[in-house]
């Protein structure tokens, strides 16, 4: 006897989205990457039809089970074009579902099915911090689908191994979490339109977590680079009157410019003032007080690696954290400190010196262009 397995169908559950927004996302995302996924499979059996087909080869069904819940995984290759496209391929296996049917005249009939394939996917990003993101997906899949079919008692099954290869669509969402700028996690939920080897089509549902790799996006944590200080000339001594006690030695001026290496202040890519870049911090405002000055213009810079808008946006960050550390902690006038991001212009580095992508290696050259100045105007003691 023929007996067709059940379309395979769910519902796809919906994720939450629960991120907070913000303009930060990291600079220069084009990036290989491989990956995988493990997680719940999900069919839903269609009783009525296994019923009706028992029915018209002269079977009653007495009972019938079904194994709706399998377990699948993919394992995944892709490039990113840039934070918000990439292409993905790879291997997926739905896992097994089936049905067992109990009948009268007594007898049983068991059927199985095992769906497993390869896709092609576009992927579209939407990033709302550095770390986190949600993405959507749309592509092909080329799925083998293989049917099983035991019966015993006075059920016979005439063909028992029915197997097909289709094309067909996929699609799904998800959120991703990056736990470094080259490793991070994704939970994602899609749907896979499958063509079963009986003449049936039917969606089976994906609920997995997983973890993803990119090549060339590890990096070092920069060692500490002491400050550069540019020290103004010494102002020239008071005149001394004769008839007057020698006055005590003028303290030398604090320094007119003084520039701090973004790597000391900073972790890469980062905003938030280290330790270590809160004491040179905390020496340069002790050297002011005592003091009288108009203004201290600090002005952030980036290295070239990334778009003109992203290190400029990073640049005032990061000019906006350090006047904030000498406002807030080290006490100093906040009307008379100004805070100016300017992204990657006024270089340190020559033309030419540090040529190449992004890599290590260039990074490292660019260390000096990474920078925060201080200028402060008007010093008097």
């Amino acid at each position: 006897m023929k007996c067709p397995i059940a379309n395979a169908s769910a519902t796809l559950g919906l994720v939450a989205l629960a991120a907070i927004a913000s303009p930060c996302t990291a600079a220069d995302d084009s990036a290989w990457y491989v990956g995988g996924n493990v997680g719940k499979s999900k069919a839903s059996i269609d009783d009525e039809r296994i019923t009706s087909s028992l029915l018209s080869e002269g079977f009653s069904t007495m009972s019938l089970s079904d194994e709706k819940n399998g377990t699948g995984f993919k394992l995944f290759g892709g490039y990113k074009f840039n934070r918000f496209f990439a292409m993905e391929g790879g291997y997926f296996n739905l896992g097994k579902f089936g049905f067992t049917a109990n009948t009268l005249p007594l007898g049983t009939l068991t059927g199985k099915l095992k769906v497993n394939g390869v896709n092609l996917d576009l992927v579209a990003m939407m990033p709302f911090t550095e770390r986190f993101s949600a993405f959507a997906r749309a592509g092909v899949i080329y799925a083998e689908a293989k049917d099983t079919f035991t019966g015993s008692g006075a059920v016979t099954v005439v063909n028992p191994n029915p197997s097909k290869r289709a094309a067909s669509y996929k699609f799904g969402a998800g959120l991703g979490f990056d736990f470094t700028r080259a490793f991070g996690m994704r939970v994602e939920a899609e749907r896979h339109r499958i063509d079963d080897a009986v003449g049936n089509k039917g969606d089976i549902d994906l609920y997995s977590v997983g973890l993803v790799y990119r090549f060339g996006m590890a990096e070092p944590e920069p060692a500490y680079v002491p400050p550069r200080v540019a020290v103004a000339p010494a102002l020239e001594p008071a005149p001394v009157v004769a008839a007057s006690p020698p006055p005590s030695p003028a303290a030398p001026p604090p320094p007119r410019r003084v520039s701090f290496s973004a790597d000391a202040l900073f972790a890469f890519d980062k905003s938030v003032i280290r330790p270590e870049g809160a004491r040179d911090l905390e020496k340069f405002a002790r050297d002011l007080r005592g003091t009288s000055y108009q203004h201290i213009h600090v002005y952030g810079y980036t290295d070239r690696i990334g778009s003109e808008a992203y290190n400029l946006a990073l640049s005032q960050k990061r000019a906006d954290a350090v006047k904030g550390y000498l406002v807030d902690t080290a006490g100093l006038d906040a009307g008379k400190v100004k805070a100016e991001g300017r992204g990657k212009s006024d270089p340190v580095t020559k033309p030419g010196e540090c040529e190449g992508k992004r890599s290590p290696k260039v990074i490292s050259c660019l260390q000096p262009d990474r920078r925060v100045e201080l200028e402060v105007d008007g010093t008097q003691r």
